[in-house]
This record gives structure tokens, sequence and C-alpha cells, in this order.
């Protein structure tokens, strides 16, 4: 196992910047795919109700020899779920097919049309808090004006959003720094985008590294940013951990930097408007 070797630190809470996304990843596989990533030396653990591994994700959890305490644990509840008792039940019905007595971070998973019932469940984060069932809450995919307003009801530590280098969210990334939060990156590498790029190329050639490394090596040099790589395939797993043993030059940096187009992958009908 090799050591993260960057943590961040947000509210008096510590999470692993590189961690592990299991979204339609599922039955034995994805309790290998944990159990393997934890193995590697991940510590950092996403999943949600709504990507229906929740039950293989805890037995991967398990199966490995990780301390439950090293693990950084996140799980999501579902749009649909917003009202404060369906929240608190589905919030349950998580915990007992993770087979845990809490998760480290518990999330809204997406905000609907109706700021008014995303922003009760907002408030019910802290019922959750008060039970014990998460340590820390957040939510995921809000523009910036819905988290002016969640900020005021909870103590939000997180905003889970995609993010990767052909879609840069300058304004998203100011605020969690500006209130002692972070943002986690899922679609980091842009759902293989990024692997006919030819600039990335160019750089992946002057590391002798792989263009999902450049890209998360990228991420890694960005103050509060975690990012939740995906990979079902065990040499993926580990070429994604193996980013320790170089940096990117300031000239590559802002080569990546440049790269964005505001391509934006996931945008259902009940998304936020992003320009908020």
């Amino acid at each position: 196992m090799v050591e993260n070797q960057k943590k961040l630190n947000f509210k008096g809470g510590v999470v692993p910047a590189l961690g592990f996304g299991t979204y339609d990843i599922r039955g034995k596989e994805c309790t290998e795919a944990v159990r393997h990533a934890l193995e590697v030396g991940y510590r950092h653990i996403d999943t949600a109700r709504f990507y229906d591994n929740e039950h293989e994700v805890g037995q991967g959890l398990k199966q490995s020899q990780a301390d439950r305490d090293e693990i950084f644990l996140t799980t999501k509840i579902w749009n649909t779920e917003l009202a404060p008792h369906k929240f608190i039940k589905s919030t349950e019905e998580s915990l007992r097919t993770l087979k845990v007595d809490h998760v480290d971070l518990l999330l809204v998973h997406w905000p609907t049309k109706d700021e008014r019932e995303t922003l009760l469940a907002v408030e019910t984060l802290n019922d959750c808090l008060q039970k014990g069932y998460a340590k820390y809450v957040g939510v995921s995919n809000f523009n910036v004006t819905l988290m002016e307003k969640s900020v005021a009801l909870a103590p939000i530590v997180c905003n889970q959003t995609e993010y990767h280098p052909y879609l840069h969210i300058d304004r998203f990334i100011d605020f969690v720094r500006n209130h002692d939060m972070f943002l986690t990156a899922y679609c980091p590498l842009a759902q293989g985008a990024v692997f006919k790029d030819e600039a990335l190329k160019s750089i992946a050639a002057n590391h002798g590294k792989s263009i999902g490394q450049i890209v998360l090596k990228w991420f890694l040099q960005q103050d509060q940013i975690a990012m939740i790589p995906k990979a079902s395939k065990p040499e993926h797993r580990i070429s994604n951990y193996a980013v320790w043993d170089f940096e990117l030059s300031a000239e590559e940096y802002e080569d990546i930097q440049k790269l964005d187009r505001q391509y934006r992958i996931i945008n259902p009908g009940w998304s936020c408007d992003w320009s908020k």
C-alpha cells in the first residue's frame, strides 16, 4: 500500500484528496473494486443511494483489512427523498445497507426545481448530525446561489460537482475556499475525453506517465479539491493512485488550464442554473 500523500483540512475535519468513485459499478465487481482500492491505498470511498451498490460497497469495506476509522466514506440521498421524513428514512436505509453506524459525509445528491423543498432537505442534514448518522454533511450539484443559502441552514463542508480540464468552475471553487470547505470533483477524467487530448499526451510523455495520472496531478496541485475517479479495472485503480512521485511544472499546469471550453457532461433537466 502506498500512503495517500495529500489530505484536505476543512472545518475541523480531514479528507484524502484522492478518492475512489463507485458510480455504475455493481455486484461482485463493486465489492472487489472497493476491497482492492483500499488495498492499493485509497481511504476515501464515494457511493450513493442512487448507485444501487451500497450493499456491495459495504461488503468491500468489510472484506478489506483497512480500519474503518481510517476510511472517509461518503453517501448521497437522491432528490426524490428530500422531504424530512423521507430523507431521514433513506439515510437510515443507507446505513443499514452499508452495514455501518455512520458515514463520514452525507450529501443531498441533487437539488430540485423547488428551492424550498431543496433547502428543507439541507435543514434536515442537521437532524442527521444530531442522530449521529454522519460526521459531516454537504451537498452535491448545487450552484453558488444555493450554496450561499445552504451554509446559513446547516454546517455544510462540501459541494460535490462535475469538474475536469474542459469544465472550469472558478466561482464554485472560490466559494468553498472562502468558507473553509472543499469541493469534490466527479467525472475528473471527463468520462475518458481527456485520453484523446494532444496537449495532455505531450505532458504525459514529458513525465513518462499516463494522461489520467497527469490530470489527477493537476487536481492535486489545487487547494481544497478532492476527486473521485472511477476505475473498474485493477490496473487503472493502481495507476490512478501512483501519482505521488512527480509534479507538473507551472507551464504544464497552465497548459491544462487553457483546455477549458465549458464542456458539461452531466446536466439533467432538474439541474441548477449553473451561471448563478
